[in-house]
C-alpha cells in the first residue's frame, strides 16, 4: 500500500487531485488509516488510467469517473462514443488545416491567400457549394 504522496508521486499528478478524484468518487483509496488515504495495485491502475484519460484533454472529470466505475454506473460507452466522434470530425479539420498550411508553405507566390491559383480555385468550388 502506498501513502497518498507516494501514489500521487507514482502517478504523476499532485495530492490535491488524488484528494479532488476521491471526492468526485474516479478512484477511491483502498484503505483509510489515521485519516490518511493509501492506495493499492487496483487503485494505482484506475489513477493511471483516469491520468491517461485527462492527459487527452478529450473527456471530462464526469466523464472519466463514469468510464472507471463501468456498467453499473450507467452507460459509460455513450460518452466514450460521443467522444470518438468528436476526434475524428476534429482528425478532418486538422487533415484539411495541414494540407493548406503545406500548401502555403511549398506555394511558390509570395503571399498565397492573394495570389495563389489553387487557392483561389478551391475557395470557388468551396462558395458555389454555399446556398
Amino acid at each position: 500500500m502506498l501513502s497518498i504522496g507516494e501514489a500521487a508521486a507514482t502517478v504523476g499528478v499532485s495530492v490535491s487531485a488524488l484528494r479532488y478524484w476521491d471526492e468526485r468518487g474516479l478512484v477511491t483509496p483502498a484503505a483509510r488509516r489515521g485519516g490518511k488515504r493509501y492506495y493499492g495495485p487496483d487503485e494505482l491502475h484506475r489513477l493511471a488510467a483516469a491520468k491517461m484519460l485527462q492527459d487527452t484533454g478529450l473527456l471530462s472529470l464526469d466523464e472519466i469517473a463514469a468510464v472507471l466505475r463501468g456498467p453499473e454506473h450507467g452507460d459509460w460507452r455513450a460518452a466514450v462514443r460521443d467522444r470518438i466522434a468528436e476526434l475524428a470530425e476534429r482528425q478532418r479539420k486538422l487533415a484539411i488545416a495541414e494540407t493548406f498550411l503545406t500548401h502555403f508553405l511549398r506555394c511558390p507566390r509570395d503571399h498565397p491567400i492573394e495570389t495563389c491559383p489553387s487557392l483561389r480555385d478551391h475557395t470557388a468550388r468551396v462558395l458555389a457549394e454555399k446556398p
